[in-house]
């Protein structure tokens, strides 16, 4: 960019400093032509610099007009109308300066007639070449390989006119025409590429024919003036500087006034089809808003709002409503440019005269439509077209186009609007599969956190005790589950342990997990029986529970001093004992309501509390009934029996080991795909570790032995 301007004002310096020398020679070399003498500078040196000045104007442009990639195309046209402007704006006020102070003794001055020829020459040449830039521009839109050859063999041409111009060498007969033909051809050829015009807009193209005429203005000016001042001066003395003798200079305004003509024709005799583009280029435009509505708009009230605007916009309609139909038969009516008053007696009139084929989606909706509203009086619309709005081969609404004229849609109206009847279509049919994978994807997001709020919920450690060792396994059917276990010493010689499961799955079966661990942890605290601990369990959840939900549990209550499992049961799987000393398991089948069952004071008749004593090696195992009723592929269920025979298996190995035997047996017989929440706790009572002491041996000369280490 800094490179760029330097050049922009190198090359403007350049060009002044020639042009002054280049006046000041020419002065010069004329004087001496009048006076007889021999001129202090070489004859050659005007037209010399009447190059570099051209060299220095065409790189100024060329940086200025070119490289400037902001530039559209009525920009390039201001440009080119900027300098004219401005260059004739000078010539004319020089002009106005001349006659104020009564040019005829100075226009008689030959030096001074020279000096106002040789600014209006150079202001002629600084408006050609921003001319030629610009249309070099215009030329190169959508350039081709073919295309910048063709330029570059017509630069190169121009250039080695202009040195032949500066140092007048010799060719051979013909030589001359035969260049000038070729510059005319390539002048030509290249003029024919006029791309650019299809891209402006009917206002741009009135715009370019304007600022063209004023362009042609600027030429004959100028072209007037110059011929007019060598002309004379010719006449006077001998001119070095001769514009119409300058091939350079002709070949540049021929190229200018050639490229002008043909883009102000091309523009002229497009006219009248800009606004018929101009109508497609709508049509594309309001039809890419209707199938970018799914990304950009909120709701389907959205793109209803943009079908009507952009069919009454494409159709030339007056007005219109769109009337959406709801899975219940009721109907929504969103109305533009018409009151929803209007556009029900329109529907009321239609109906009431039995007019088909219009609110009832017949299929010519273009014979003789001002019948449909001929007879309905006071109305200000006199034709109508309907087109129905599919979603997945289902009807769900109704487009209706409305206009004051009578006949007023024809067949290219109807093509448009039913195209954009069906592009909403799918437009809103993807909009509500995508408002569909929005919510599926959020409610996915919602499970991921509840199931990492149930996690939380279960115990990532359980107690442990010198007289049994516990193990335990959840895993969900769905991404939350209602399953829940737990434990909690409630003093250095009782644990208490719970296992439920909660009616339902999903988010709601966590929450009321979430609730039954809380009452756990309270109620568990304050040394209840296991009895008393269900009581108050189902007073607190009879308040959170809704009717219809439940929550099946047995607690437990381990007493390590007495060795002794006080429990009860509310409702849920029976209990697996075994029993190493007669080596054989049964279900503890005790009474119990499940927790919410029995919303009154007489749920303390439904419980009832157990004692049940352990030795070590007794086994036990807690589990919901997703374990038990799990299915084959055959229909038949794990059972309790299948689950009774596993533990006969494995009773004398530990409760992590005994676990993954369990339900490495139910995987096999269910398979991976699960049908309810699995949740297992697996207990197993040891014998206890030996506590050793240290027994005094008595003292012996002054000095104590050491004791000796029993057995408790």
């Amino acid at each position: 960019m800094l490179r760029n301007k330097a050049i922009v004002r190198l090359s403007f310096l350049g060009s002044i400093v020639a042009w002054l020398i280049l006046v000041f020679s020419d002065i010069t070399v004329v004087f001496s032509d009048i006076k007889g003498l021999d001129p202090d500078v070489p004859v050659w040196l005007p037209r010399v610099m009447l190059d570099i000045y051209i060299m220095c104007i065409f790189f100024y442009y060329r940086y200025r007009i070119e490289r400037d990639d902001a530039l559209n195309f009525t920009d390039l046209l201001w440009k080119v109308f900027a300098t004219g402007l401005v260059a004739t704006v000078l010539s004319l006020s020089l002009r106005l300066l001349l006659s104020l102070v009564g040019s005829d003794k100075l226009l008689s001055n030959v030096l001074f007639a020279d000096f106002l020829y040789q600014v209006n020459l150079a202001l002629f040449i600084n408006f050609l070449l921003a001319a030629y830039t610009a249309w070099k521009r215009l030329i190169l839109y959508q350039k081709s390989k073919w295309l910048i050859r063709l330029w570059s063999v017509f630069e190169f041409s121009m250039f080695f006119v202009l040195i032949y111009d500066s140092i007048n060498i010799s060719l051979a007969p013909g030589t001359v025409t035969f260049i000038q033909v070729m510059v005319g051809l390539l002048a030509l050829v290249l003029s024919a590429n006029m791309k650019w015009v299809a891209y402006l807009n009917f206002k741009q193209k009135w715009t370019s024919l304007l600022l063209l005429v004023l362009a042609f203005f600027y030429l004959s000016y100028f072209m007037y003036t110059v011929l007019t001042y060598s002309e004379n001066l010719s006449q006077q003395s001998k001119l070095f500087i001769d514009f119409g003798s300058h091939i350079f200079n002709m070949a540049l305004f021929g190229f200018v006034v050639i490229y002008s003509s043909f883009s102000f024709l091309v523009i002229l005799f497009n006219l009248p089809t800009s606004s018929v583009f101009e109508e497609k280029l709508e049509e594309v435009v309001n039809f890419q808003r209707i199938s970018q509505s799914i990304q950009t708009e909120q709701n389907e009230e959205s793109v209803y709002n943009i079908l009507l605007e952009s069919s009454v916009g494409s159709a030339y309609a007056d007005a219109a409503w769109l009337e959406i139909r709801g899975a219940r038969g009721n109907a929504q009516l969103y109305t533009y440019k018409i009151t929803e008053a209007e556009a029900r007696r329109i529907q009321d009139h239609i109906r009431t005269h039995n007019i088909k084929g219009v609110l009832d989606q017949g299929t010519d909706k273009t014979t003789n439509l001002s019948k449909h509203l001929a007879t309905m009086k006071g109305a200000r619309f006199r034709s109508i077209l309907t087109n129905p709005i599919v979603v997945k081969g289902e009807t769900i609404g109704t487009l209706a186009l409305l206009k004051e004229l009578p006949d007023a849609f024809n067949k290219e109206m109807t093509r448009i609007t039913a195209t954009f009847a069906n592009q909403a279509g799918i437009s809103i049919e993807n909009f509500r599969l995508m408002e569909e994978a929005f919510q599926n994807e959020r409610y996915k997001e919602e499970l991921k956190i509840a199931k990492t709020v149930q996690k939380s919920l279960l115990p990532q450690k359980l107690e442990q005790d010198k007289d049994f060792e516990v193990a335990a396994f959840s895993e969900s059917a769905d991404e939350v589950g209602g399953d829940y276990y737990d434990t909690i010493r409630v003093s250095d010689h009782e644990v208490a342990l719970i296992i439920a499961d909660v009616s339902g799955k999903g988010t709601t079966a966590a929450f009321h997990m979430s609730q039954m661990k809380g009452i756990f942890h309270s109620l568990a605290q304050q040394g209840l029986s296991p009895e008393d601990f269900l009581v108050r369990a189902n007073q607190a959840l009879v308040f959170c529970l809704e009717r219809g939900s439940f929550i099946s549990a047995i607690y437990f209550l381990i007493n390590t001093r007495e060795k002794q499992i006080h429990y009860a049961r509310a409702g849920h799987c029976p209990v697996l004992f075994f029993r190493k000393a007669d080596k054989q398991s049964n279900f503890l089948k005790d009474k119990g309501s499940a927790l919410g069952m029995v919303r009154s004071r007489d749920y303390c008749r439904m419980v009832e509390s157990n004692v049940l004593a352990y030795h070590p090696g007794d086994v036990m195992v807690l589990y919901t009934d997703g374990i038990t009723e799990a299915k084959n592929n055959k229909g038949e269920e794990y059972s309790m029996e299948r689950l009774q025979q596993a533990l006969m298996e494995v009773t004398e190995k530990s409760p992590r080991e005994i676990q993954d035997h369990l339900i490495s047996r139910l995987y096999e017989f269910s398979g991976e795909e699960l049908n309810d929440d699995y949740t297992m706790m697996i207990l197993k009572f040891k014998q206890p570790e030996p506590v050793l002491e240290m027994e005094p041996a008595g003292e012996t000369d002054g000095h104590h032995e050491l004791n000796e280490l029993k057995s408790v």
